[in-house]
C-alpha cells in the first residue's frame, strides 16, 4: 500500500470514529431526562455485542451440538444470577464434555 494512502485511509478512519463519538455531546446540550430514551441508550452497547458474539458462537466448536450444550448451560446459569466467570467456566466445561461424547 502506497504510504500517502495509507494516511488518508487513517485520517478518514479517525475523522469518522471522532463525529461518531463527539457527534451526540453536540447533538444534546442538556441532560437527556426520558427515561425510555435513557434506557435505550444504556442498552445499545451490550445489544451489540450480543449480536456480534451469539451468532458465533455456534461455530466455535466443531459441532453445532456440543456449541448448543455450552449456550444452553450459559443461558440457565445466567439466568440465575451466577458471575461471568462461572458462566464461561461451565459452559466451556459442558461443551467440552459433549464433545468427548
Amino acid at each position: 500500500m502506497d504510504v500517502p494512502v495509507f494516511w488518508m485511509y487513517l485520517l478518514v478512519m479517525f475523522g469518522v470514529t471522532y463525529l461518531i463519538r463527539v457527534f451526540p455531546f453536540v447533538i444534546f446540550r442538556k441532560k437527556i431526562e426520558n427515561k425510555y430514551i435513557r434506557a435505550f441508550l444504556a442498552y445499545i452497547p451490550y445489544t451489540v455485542l450480543g449480536a456480534m458474539t451469539f451468532p458465533e458462537v455456534f461455530y466455535a466448536t466443531g459441532s453445532f451440538t456440543s456449541a448448543a450444550v455450552g449456550v444452553i448451560a450459559a443461558l440457565g446459569l445466567a439466568y440465575r444470577g451466577k458471575g461471568l466467570f462461572t458462566v464461561a467456566i461451565c459452559a466451556s466445561l459442558a461443551a467440552f464434555l459433549i464433545s468427548l461424547i
